[in-house]
Parts: C-alpha cells; sequence; structure tokens
C-alpha cells in the first residue's frame, strides 16, 4: 500500500515542478507585457510594480501533475480511485477564473461572495463530502445536512478569504499553504487516502518554484494573486471537508487513536483563521465593512517593527507549526477530544493575537526594544548577504523580457522595475533631489520608524543632504521625529 502510494506522489510532485518551471517566466513576460502588475498603494508593502499571476502557473502545476498521477495509477494500479478529485479540480478552476477576474478587472466583494458560496455548495453535491460530523466531540457525532451544508459553507467562505486575506508579504500565503498541504498530507497518508495525499503534495511541489522566486528573485518576482489564494483556499477548504465528513477514511482513524480532528485541522490553520477573526471582528467594532482593506494584520505589525518580509513568513509559518505541535502533543497526553479543542484555541489566541498584541504594545509607545529591533533588523537583513545576492541573480538570469517599444506596457512596467533594482543595488551620489525624496520615503514606508544611520546607509546619500530632505519632510507635516540629539537633530523618525 505505502509503495502504491509513494510513487504516484513523487511523480505528480516532479511534473509539477517541472511544468511550472516551465511555464513561469513565459507568464512572467505576459504579465509585464499586459501590463497585469498590482501597483504599490498606501496600503501595499511593495514599493513597484509586481507581476500579480502568479496563481496561474501554479494551477498548472497542480493539473500536471495529477494528470501524470492518474495516468500511473490507471496503467499500474487500476484499483486505486481516480475520478474523486475531480469536483475539487473543477471547483480549483472556477476560482482560479475568479481571482484572475478579481486580479485584471476587480470584482466586488459581494460578487466574490457569492461565487465563493455557489462553488462550495457545488462542491459539496458532486461528492458527497460535508463537514457533517463532529467525531465524538462534546457527544455530536453526525449532523443533519441541513445543518452541516451552511455550516461548510460558512467555514469554506471563510478559510478562503483568510487565505486571501494573509497574502500581504513575500512568501505568506504560498508558504502557509505549503505548510498546511504537507501537514494535510501526512495525515491523509497515514489514513491511506491516495488521492487527498497526492493532491496536497503536488500542491507543495507547485509552489516551490514560485516561492522561490518570490522570496528571492527580483527581476523574476511574481504575486500569487488572488487567483493563487483563492485556489489554495478552496483546496484547504475541501481538506477540511473530508477530514470532516461521516463518509472520510479518517473517522475509524480518529476513533481509535482519540484523535480531535476538528482541533487538528484548527490547528494546522491557526493562523489565517486566528488573525482573520481578529482582524474581521475589529473592522466590524469600528462600524466598517469586514472585508474593507486596511493595515492591521499580523504581518502588518512584524513589518512596521522592522522585520524583513522573510522573517515574518517564517515567523508566522513557526506560528502555525507551534499551534499543530501542542495539538500532537496534547494527543499523546491522550487529552479527552474537548480538552484538545481547548488546548489548540487558546494555544492559536495567546501566538496570534498574542503577538499582535505585543508588537502593538511596542508601536505605540516607541520603546526601547522597538528601537533595537528595528536597528538590529536592518543591519542583520538578509537581503544584504552575499549568498542572497548570488541566489538572487541565479534566479533571476533567465529573464528576457523582449520589449519591443518604450511606450508599450511592458517598458514602462520593466522601466519602474529597473529603477527600483538600481535604488537597490547602485549607490549614486548625483541623483536628484526628487528621486532622493521618492527613496527616502519609499524606504520609510510601512516601518513603524526609522533610524537615520540606516536611512542614509540603505540610500548611501550624503548625509547633509538626508538631513536637509528629513528635515523639510517634518515642516511639510509628512514626517514626524520621534527622537532627536541635544542640537535638535532628528534620530529617529517615521511617516505620518
Amino acid at each position: 500500500m505505502v509503495n502504491n502510494m509513494i510513487i504516484p506522489i513523487v511523480l505528480s510532485c516532479t511534473m509539477a515542478y517541472i511544468a511550472v518551471r516551465w511555464v513561469y517566466f513565459k507568464i512572467l513576460k505576459i504579465a509585464f507585457e499586459k501590463n497585469l502588475v498590482d501597483t504599490p498603494d498606501w496600503r501595499k508593502l511593495q514599493k513597484q510594480p509586481v507581476p500579480v499571476v502568479g496563481g496561474l502557473a501554479v494551477f498548472l502545476g497542480v493539473l500536471s501533475g495529477i494528470l501524470a498521477a492518474s495516468a500511473y495509477n490507471y496503467t499500474f494500479n487500476p484499483e486505486t480511485e481516480s475520478t474523486g478529485l475531480l469536483p475539487i479540480i473543477c471547483s480549483m478552476s472556477v476560482m482560479i477564473y475568479t481571482g484572475a477576474l478579481d486580479d485584471i478587472l476587480g470584482l466586488t466583494p459581494k460578487a466574490r461572495i457569492v461565487i465563493e458560496i455557489a462553488t462550495i455548495i457545488a462542491l459539496i453535491f458532486s461528492s458527497g463530502m460535508c463537514i457533517d460530523t463532529f467525531h465524538g466531540l462534546w457527544g455530536i457525532e453526525q449532523i443533519s445536512w441541513w445543518i452541516a451544508v451552511p455550516l461548510t459553507v460558512f467555514a469554506g467562505v471563510g478559510i478562503i478569504n483568510s487565505i486571501n486575506m494573509i497574502d500581504g508579504v513575500n512568501g505568506l500565503s504560498s508558504g502557509l499553504c505549503m505548510t498546511c498541504c504537507s501537514l494535510f498530507g501526512i495525515a491523509f497518508f497515514i489514513i491511506g487516502d491516495v488521492a487527498n495525499a497526492v493532491l496536497a503534495f503536488t500542491m507543495v511541489a507547485s509552489l516551490l518554484p514560485f516561492i522561490l522566486r518570490n522570496v528571492f528573485g527580483l527581476k523574476s518576482r511574481m504575486f500569487i494573486g488572488d487567483a493563487g489564494t483563492m485556489v489554495m483556499g478552496v483546496l484547504m477548504t475541501w481538506f477540511v471537508m473530508c477530514m470532516l465528513s461521516k463518509n472520510s477514511a479518517i473517522n475509524s482513524f480518529s476513533e481509535s487513536h482519540n484523535v480531535n480532528i476538528i482541533a487538528l485541522s484548527i490547528a494546522i490553520l491557526s493562523v489565517p483563521i486566528f488573525d482573520t477573526l481578529r482582524v474581521m471582528t475589529m473592522r466590524i467594532a469600528r462600524g466598517i465593512s469586514p472585508f474593507r482593506p486596511d493595515k492591521t494584520h499580523l504581518h502588518h505589525e512584524f513589518v512596521n517593527v522592522g522585520l524583513s518580509h522573510f522573517i515574518t513568513a517564517i515567523s508566522e509559518i513557526l506560528i502555525g507549526l507551534t499551534t499543530t505541535i501542542i495539538c500532537y502533543i496534547s494527543i499523546r497526553v491522550g487529552a479527552s477530544l474537548e480538552v484538545q479543542l481547548y488546548v489548540v484555541s487558546l494555544s492559536s489566541m495567546w501566538f496570534v493575537w498574542g503577538t499582535y498584541a505585543i508588537l502593538r504594545y511596542h508601536v505605540r509607545r516607541h520603546t526601547a526594544f522597538l528601537l533595537w529591533l528595528a536597528h538590529f533588523s536592518e543591519n542583520k537583513h538578509l537581503s544584504k548577504t552575499k549568498w542572497w545576492e548570488s541566489f538572487t541573480k541565479w534566479l533571476d538570469r533567465p529573464i528576457n523580457y523582449a520589449i519591443s517599444s518604450s511606450d508599450s506596457p511592458a517598458a514602462k512596467s520593466a522601466v519602474a522595475r529597473e529603477k527600483f533594482n538600481t535604488n537597490i543595488q547602485a549607490i549614486d551620489y548625483n541623483i536628484s533631489k526628487e528621486n532622493e525624496r521618492k527613496m527616502i520615503l519609499d524606504y520609510m514606508k510601512g516601518k513603524a520608524e526609522v533610524h537615520i544611520c540606516d536611512l542614509k546607509a540603505y540610500i548611501g546619500a550624503d548625509q547633509l543632504l538626508v538631513n536637509a530632505m528629513i528635515s523639510e519632510g517634518i515642516q511639510s507635516g509628512y514626517v514626524k521625529a520621534i527622537l532627536s540629539d541635544s542640537n535638535g537633530n532628528p534620530q529617529i523618525v517615521a511617516l505620518k
């Protein structure tokens, strides 16, 4: 049985990785030529236009991997169920189209919610899977579909939007999805669910070449986009449905090993679920729409204290893994189903909500710890290391934009990107005053406060010029001084 699972998993992962590697730069080139880029604004943390169609490359990898695994099973292992994934593949297809429309044209939150609800309902009735059992939690076994269907739709819409809403820094949503898929994949592998194990690990393999360029690339960077996050969200919904369905193969395993599947599912998805719960509750409390974008997510606070996107993504992934490990420990010590759920819920609130509260406390009070952290993060920034720069150059090497006209959207996007690269990598003492001001503002964007010495080191400009620009910003009202020396010269500043 193990061999019958390992071979299709390895085959599907290999094919998925190859497919994404092959199509990635082709989609990147199209994105530049058609100007399918995410433009920076007050809420977004990037400082240059970035292509936003990475989800299309990832989805091709998933389809290629599943096709390869299905072909293998049909030829060498015909007794394995090969059609069980059709409903989720169709649902992911609907999500990729919906997300792509949102990325390119923009959809209203209401339209997206309607499509998500319709897709989940179709997924339920086409697969027969639904959250219709609590596995004995609080003495509840199976529940009526009159309750189960609305519960599944509510949970599914919540999961899809939670994955979408945490997509704010490089590598976060895709890294969390890889982690969650790996954990779900291990669970399905243990219980012998070949189809879902293949699907989970295929998504991991499809995301791998994407996340490498999303995190380490510069010219080759793409965002996963709403198309990608909605596909990942409906996939996570499917895994939860399969774990909590009365038709699931995990039922006998959970009973014999005293595993609370609800608690385990929540632990795996703890970061997106609990961060979204907090954000939407705060928005409703302020009297605004829960779907209105802002900068109150956990990843915003990590960046706000000066941590890089890479460290932010790693930190949130570790939070999710820690919660899952705590859930596993509660299972191993023989805790009851109810205790497992309470332990997971309290751990998730402590790590997700508590981390946000701690970071927020230091930001609001401009504590000595915040000053140290901001300065330490800048001086120890991984992107400044030689190995990071070498890896970035290697990832970006195959690019050929093939720009034919300087007035084309591709040319404009590439010029904007090249300008950004130059600002980061080169020290130019002859830049204009306007460019100098823009570089200062770009560097300060998204940070709670900035040391003047770090600012000067970053842009490599003359000290007197930087001081003059900062003084001009303070007088104009868009910069404020947090700390000044005895002569009144700003030492720590922040954007208002």
